[in-house]
């Protein structure tokens, strides 16, 4: 006896040691799907004689099995025990709120005991997704479709969503499954039947509880889609070219005028290892005034190999930020790089500058480390003799002038960048310097960008007469909160083209915090004070103004808001009036049916124009809709804009349409109300229709044509003479031997497809057909042949085992049926296929080709109780057999040995006498 109770303690003893909960002393108390575990019941013998009771236990789920259902239990008088009942809990017991239940019977005095304890069995999420089917390569135009797996493994019904870029196929996006049941979700994506290009195709499916949406699982699939309609360009390398025609009309200040414009551009590389790059334009006088909306003439080439650039042409020059900023014109350009040194010159003649007749530029660049440099160079201007030109400068060129100059880059460390310049100009008898300095810094939590820049009254540069300081810096308080703070200044004088007028002179600050309340949320509040002043004659603006704003940026689902408020007080020192300012303004922006939407308002009560108290209340919206791949349409409307932004041509009313005809010719029609620049109120409309034609002209031939021929052997079949051979777009039939022949192919990836209405219904080629072939010798030999097709037919059988012994059997008979299934695999190395299939019903896999195949079959999560004896066959398929598989799968009833004696913990209570 004592032997046999040793035995058994071992056998329990992981359960006592490590228990998933040592007692169960509420109903508050959890345990774990899918485990082995215990309870513990607390009893007491409160009369003066021994007790045996007869016990028994029983649940209130059949999948909450106690693994000793009877059992002994004897206490001496005045003893406390602790009965134990080991539980087997099966993993697809559903959540909720079970008991348990002890009844004991004494055996002298037939005295009943009860007592519950009460639990909750946990939820438990899990999913299984995966790729059950997915073709190796499919045809361009034809559908692809991807079978995914997917199984509820947990032990309650789960909501979850579907996402995929490509179309769930006979799914909503939002799925419901049960413990244990499994679904086939199938994604198809339609392929583009004019694909020049083989190229691979990536498709996905994720899927995530609908409560818990951070916890996903994805799964993905590639497959080759091979081009049915190759270009001619496979044989050549391309440069791609695009033309245009373009007529358009403008009724400006009251005058109409209208014409044609033509242009022509290419980008690209002449040949295909990509060494000698080409880009080029030649666009035509536009027939009205130019601005914002309208292209001005221009012609350059740019020629880019290795080492060296070369561009002749219009461009924007740059020297330096002091010296020539930005100065667009005509003019010659070279750049040879060193391995560290870059040496450049230019010639620019300016095109909207009458100050400057020609400018000679040369420099060299000295690198001194992966992110630090230094630039040394020099400038040279020729003044024109007729000075004639609106200027945002006091200084007037008036002799040649020389600017060397020395900039630099300097990488410090991985948080710290410094740029520089120091400039000295001569222009006759007047000397001068220019000074810039700009400092950038990234730390963990500040960031920074600052640059001063100072020019002297005399100096010949882009700036003179001039300082300016800007800067930004951001320091992170707290993951969500941040401190900002900006300045800007303004040069008050610069040589800047004609072409375009200058932005109001502006000096500004501001500082503020910035909370990201949620994931999608900002709150900022800000001071500051900014000072606006009109750099034209009359002037209709000049004020300072002293505000505080508070702005808050939210999206909610597909709408995204931006509401912001401006109060401030204003000094107008136009009309020496002072008074407060308020805006309020508002845009709301969604996307739906591939259209973006976006409503603009805007109202405000402010001093700082002629009139007090003006009131201003501007509103507009903007409409993009990709109607599909070949058309789009836009639609933009604002009925006014503030004053200070004069400087710019502005739209009042916008409606663009673009329209692909066919591949490689496009229109584009626009239509616009615009208020040009320096206007505040006079409209002025621009119409343009535009013809453009997309090329792409060959400048090497890269491959010569190619051939494939073949022979189709007869192993059995009625006849191999007519067969239709498809590759790409190439057609070829047989001979009465077989033979087949394609001539004049591009070299490249095809796929050799069969006409099946051509050959038998049960015919099958011994190879996998269809096939993928890369042709790239001048002659391909490709040989196969064709047999008849076999099939496998099969049943799951389900057999019940009927085993007795001295056991406690775990019985299942109240649960909840569920349709269990398996996965079967068939694969001769070359090809696989997979089937879900349920147990007692038939399967089969049909057009297999004969040779040697493996049967294996996977659990899927199959129930524990059930077992497959034989889950993999090997097996030789010969031409038009129906092979016959019968898979068995044994129901176990699990049965554990159950010890005729209770173990059991007791204490006795000994009470002190006084």
């Amino acid at each position: 006896m004592i032997k046999s109770s040793i035995s058994y303690i071992i056998m329990f003893l992981p359960m006592l040691l490590f228990p998933q909960k040592k007692d169960i002393a509420a109903s508050k108390d959890s345990l774990q799907p899918g485990t082995t575990t215990s309870v513990s019941f607390v009893l007491e013998n409160r009369s003066s004689e021994d007790q045996v009771y007869d016990i028994s236990v029983e649940t209130s789920h059949s999948f909450i099995v106690p693994i000793l259902k009877k059992g002994e239990l004897k206490m001496s008088p005045n003893e406390k025990s602790v009965y134990i009942v080991p539980l087997k809990i099966a993993s697809e017991t559903p959540k909720g709120k079970y008991f348990i239940t002890l009844n004991g019977t004494e055996r002298n005095t037939q005295e009943k005991l009860t007592e519950n304890l009460h639990f909750f069995i946990f939820p438990n999420r899990k999913l299984e997704l995966s790729t059950l089917n997915c073709p190796e390569f499919v045809k361009a135009g034809e559908k692809i479709e991807v079978n995914f797996l997917l199984k509820n493994n947990g032990n309650s019904t789960e909501n979850l969503i579907l996402e995929s870029k490509s179309t769930i196929a006979n799914r909503n996006s939002l799925l419901s499954l049960s413990p244990g049941e499994s679904k086939i979700i199938t994604i198809t994506k339609t392929t583009d039947p004019q694909l020049a290009e083989n190229e691979y195709q990536n498709l996905s499916l994720s899927v995530h509880f609908a409560n818990h949406p951070k916890e996903k699982q994805t799964a993905y699939a590639a497959v080759k889609i091979i081009s049915s309609k190759p270009s001619e360009g496979n044989r050549f390398h391309r440069f791609p070219v695009t033309t245009s025609v373009a007529w358009i009309g403008m009724r400006n200040r009251g005058e109409y005028n209208s014409g044609f414009q033509g242009e022509i551009y290419g980008k690209g590389s002449l040949d295909k290892d990509n060494k000698n790059l080409v880009e080029f334009r030649a666009l035509t006088k536009n027939p009205v005034e130019f601005n914002s909306f309208t292209q001005y003439e221009e012609y350059f080439f740019n020629y880019k190999r290795d080492n060296i650039l070369v561009h002749i042409g219009d461009k924007s020059y740059s020297s330096s930020f002091l010296t020539e900023f930005a100065r667009y014109g005509r003019g010659a350009e070279i750049k040879i790089d060193f391995k560290n040194i870059s040496i450049g010159s230019f010639y620019n003649h300016p095109r909207f500058f009458r100050e400057i007749k020609d400018e000679y530029n040369i420099y060299s660049k000295f690198k001194i480390s992966k992110e630090s440099e230094i630039n040394v160079g020099y400038l040279y201007k020729i003044p024109r003799k007729e000075n004639i030109s609106l200027k945002f400068s006091s200084y007037t060129l008036t002799a040649n002038a020389h600017l060397p100059y020395l900039t630099g880059k300097f990488r410090l460390n991985k948080n710290l960048e410094i740029l520089g310049e120091v400039s000295y100009s001569k222009e006759g008898k007047n000397e001068d310097a220019g000074f810039m300095m700009q400092t950038v810094a990234s730390f963990r939590k500040f960031s920074g960008n600052v640059m001063y820049t100072k020019a002297g009254p005399k100096y010949a540069g882009y700036f003179n007469n001039t300082s300016t300081f800007n800067g930004n810096i951001q320091y992170k308080i707290l993951k969500n909160i941040n401190l900002t703070a900006s300045f800007i200044q303004d040069a008050k004088n610069f040589r800047r083209d004609t072409l375009f007028l200058a932005s109001p002179y502006r000096k500004f600050l501001q500082y503020g915090i910035q909370y990201k309340y949620l994931k999608n949320g900002w709150l900022m509040l800000s001071n500051g004070f900014q000072r606006y002043q009109d750099r034209l004659m009359p002037k209709e603006f000049d004020y300072k103004e002293r505000f505080l704003r508070i702005s808050l940026d939210q999206q909610i689902g597909i709408f995204q808001f931006n509401i912001e408020g401006q109060f401030g007080k204003t000094n107008n020192y136009l009309t020496g009036y002072s008074g407060s300012s308020r805006f309020y303004t508002a845009n709301i922006g969604f996307e739906k049916y591939k259209t973006s939407f976006n409503i603009y308002g805007s109202y405000a009560e402010t001093a700082r124009y002629q009139l007090q108290n003006q009131k201003q209340f501007y509103y507009g919206a903007r409409i993009l809709s990709r109607v599909s791949e070949r058309t789009s349409l836009s639609i933009f409307y604002q009925n006014n804009y503030l004053p200070e932004d004069y400087y710019k041509d502005r739209n009042l009313f916008e409606i663009m349409f673009h329209q692909r005809i066919f591949p490689g010719h496009d229109i584009d029609i626009s239509g616009r109300y615009t208020l040009q620049r320096g206007e505040l109120g006079k409209k002025d409309f621009v119409f343009s229709l535009r013809y453009t034609l997309h090329m792409n002209i060959p400048t090497q031939k890269t491959a010569e044509y190619v051939s494939l021929s073949g022979t189709i052997d007869n192993l059995g079949v009625e006849k191999v003479e007519g067969i239709k051979l498809m590759l790409g777009n190439h057609l070829s039939v047989t001979d009465q031997h077989g033979n087949f022949l394609f001539k004049n192919i591009i070299p490249g990836n095809y796929m050799l497809e069969i006409d099946r209405s051509t050959t038998g219904i049960d015919d099958i080629s011994t190879t996998n057909i269809p096939i993928s072939l890369n042709l790239i010798n001048k002659e391909n030999i490709f040989n196969f042949a064709l047999t008849s097709a076999s099939r496998i037919e099969g049943n799951i059988h389900l057999i019940h085992s009927e085993e007795q012994k001295n056991f406690a059997r775990l019985s299942f008979k109240n649960e909840k049926k569920q349709k269990e299934n398996i996965i079967i695999e068939i694969s001769n190395g070359d090809q696989t296929f997979r089937k879900m299939a349920f147990l007692e019903e038939n399967f089969d896999f049909t057009y297999l080709r004969p040779g040697e195949w493996q049967l294996k079959i996977f659990r899927n999560g199959l129930n524990k109780k059930y077992k497959i004896p034989i889950n993999q066959y090997k097996f030789l398929l010969h031409p038009s057999e129906t092979k016959i598989i019968d898979i068995k799968v044994i129901r176990q009833n699990t049965e554990v040995k159950y010890q005729q004696e209770a173990i059991k913990v007791s204490y006795n209570e000994i009470q002190k006498r006084k």
